[in-house]
C-alpha cells in the first residue's frame, strides 16, 4: 500500500514537471496573440485590483517595518560615531598632554642657555610631580625621585621658567619640595640689571605672590624688573640657591613715608599650581653652611 502511494506521488510530480516545461516552452515560442498569453493577461487583469488593494493595505505595515529598520540602523551608526568621537577625544588629549610635556622639557633645556645661571657643575635630576597640597596655601609638592637618584636635602629645584624651591624631605624613591611660597622658605635675590639685593619671601595672605624685603627706599626698583637668585657666599654661610636662577618680576614697588624700606611685590615666573616636570640640581660645588 505504501509503495503504491509513493509511486503515485512520483508520477504526479513527474507529470507536473512535464506540464510546466511544456507550458514554458509554448509560452516562449508562441506569439503575443497566442492563447497562453491571452490567458495570462486575463488573469493579470482580474487580479490587478486585488493586488492594488493588498498593496495599499500592506503599505503602513511595510512603512513601519522600514521605519524600524532605519531607526535601528541610525542607532547603530550613532553608536559607532560616539565610539569614534570618544576615541578621537582621547587621542587629542594624549597629543595635548604630550605637547605640554614636550614644552616643559624644552624650557628646562633652554634655561641653561637663556638665564645668567651657570648650572653646568650640577647633575640635573628630571622628576615628575606626583603629589600636591589640598589647600590654597601651595607650599609643598612631592616628586618621584629621591636619594636613590642622588637627590639630597636643600638641593635647589627649578622648572624651565625658573626657581620653585628646595628639597625639604627625602626618601629612597621620592622627595618633598618646599616651594618659594612656603612661609618657612626664603631666598636671597638680586634685581637686574644692577639693582639691589634683598630677601624674597611669601606674601602674607596671598599664596601666589612674593615680596622682596630689605630694599632701601633710596634704591630704584621699577615694575617689570627681573629677580634672580643672588647666590651669595662667605667662609661660614651661603645662600641656599646657586646664583642666577630666575625667580620672578616686580609687579609693584612702594615706599612708606615712615619705613626706610620699600615694599616690592614679585610675581613668580613658575606656575606653582600647575607643576608637572621639575629638575633637582644635585651635587655641584661645596657651599659653606649648606649640608651636602
Amino acid at each position: 500500500m505504501y509503495r503504491k502511494q509513493v509511486r503515485r506521488r512520483r508520477a504526479v510530480l513527474v507529470g507536473l514537471i512535464v506540464v510546466s516545461l511544456v507550458l514554458l516552452s509554448t509560452q516562449f515560442s508562441e506569439a503575443e496573440s497566442g492563447p497562453l498569453h491571452t490567458v495570462q493577461r486575463g488573469v493579470a487583469a482580474v487580479l490587478s485590483p486585488v493586488q492594488e488593494v493588498a498593496e495599499r493595505a500592506l503599505k503602513p505595515v511595510r512603512d513601519m517595518v522600514d521605519w524600524f529598520d532605519e531607526t535601528f540602523d541610525a542607532r547603530g551608526q550613532n553608536e559607532e560615531l560616539r565610539t569614534e568621537v570618544a576615541k578621537l577625544r582621547a587621542q587629542l588629549a594624549a597629543a595635548e598632554q604630550a605637547q605640554s610635556e614636550n614644552d616643559q622639557l624644552r624650557k628646562l633645556v633652554n634655561l641653561d642657555r637663556d638665564s645668567p645661571a651657570d648650572l653646568t657643575a650640577y647633575e640635573k635630576v628630571t622628576s615628575r610631580v606626583i603629589g600636591r597640597p589640598s589647600t590654597v596655601w601651595y607650599s609643598t609638592v612631592t616628586i618621584d625621585h629621591g636619594s636613590g637618584s642622588g637627590v639630597e636635602l636643600d638641593d635647589a629645584v627649578i622648572t624651565g621658567d625658573g626657581l620653585i624651591g628646595r628639597i625639604s624631605e627625602v626618601t629612597g624613591g621620592s622627595a618633598q619640595v618646599q616651594l618659594v611660597t612656603d612661609h618657612e622658605n626664603a631666598a636671597s635675590a638680586k634685581v637686574l640689571p644692577d639693582g639691589p639685593e634683598g630677601i624674597v619671601e611669601p606674601e602674607v595672605g596671598d599664596p601666589d605672590d612674593l615680596v622682596l624685603d630689605f630694599i632701601n627706599s633710596q634704591d630704584a626698583v621699577e615694575e617689570g624688573q627681573i629677580l634672580i637668585t643672588a647666590g651669595w657666599s662667605n667662609p661660614k654661610v651661603s645662600s641656599a640657591y646657586p646664583f642666577g636662577i630666575p625667580i620672578g618680576s616686580v609687579t609693584d614697588a612702594q615706599t612708606d613715608a615712615i619705613d626706610t624700606n620699600q615694599r616690592v611685590e614679585v610675581k613668580p615666573f613658575a606656575d606653582l599650581r600647575n607643576l608637572e616636570y621639575v629638575q633637582v640640581l644635585t651635587g655641584g660645588p661645596e657651599r659653606p653652611g649648606v649640608d651636602r
